[in-house]
């Protein structure tokens, strides 16, 4: 399978690097399923994405965000454990990258597919609404 273009509410699964342990000196990060918000010009010379992590861990003390829903998590073929997708920092990549890697099980295949629209609405407001209040951390890879 290609690898997939980079469209906004796309899930992969990418070495999602934390903003905490950027500020440790850290460069990697662990495998997780990763929601892509935003990508740059496809005509662009190099293209960015934007990708923000999603994580069993409910948000915490300065951290916000959206949890999804049981039946898209098994729509897209997560586990059954409750998960959020984090609005309060992202990664900011090229595209493609080395970071992306195949679902496990699945050789070739390195999306899980999309977030339904209404919930990806929901996602990238907030995301943006904290981006433009600058409460969101960003790490550059």
């Amino acid at each position: 399978m290609a690898f997939p273009d980079p469209k906004p509410g796309l899930i992969v699964r990418y070495d999602y690097l934390w903003s905490h342990e950027a500020a440790e000196g850290r460069d990697q990060g662990k495998d997780r399923p990763t929601c892509l918000v935003a990508a740059s010009d496809s005509l662009a010379q190099s293209q960015y994405v934007v990708l923000l992590p999603i994580t069993h861990s409910p948000p915490n003390a300065g951290t916000e965000g959206v949890e999804i829903p049981a039946k898209v998590k098994q729509a897209l073929g997560l586990d059954d454990a409750p998960s959020w997708v984090i609005v309060s920092e992202h990664n900011v990549d090229e595209w493609p990258n080395a970071g992306v890697s195949p679902i496990p099980g699945r050789p070739g295949v390195f999306s899980y597919g999309f977030i339904p629209p209404g919930l990806f609405a929901q996602i990238k407001a907030r995301f943006l609404e904290l981006a433009r209040q600058r409460k969101s951390r960003s790490v550059r890879r």
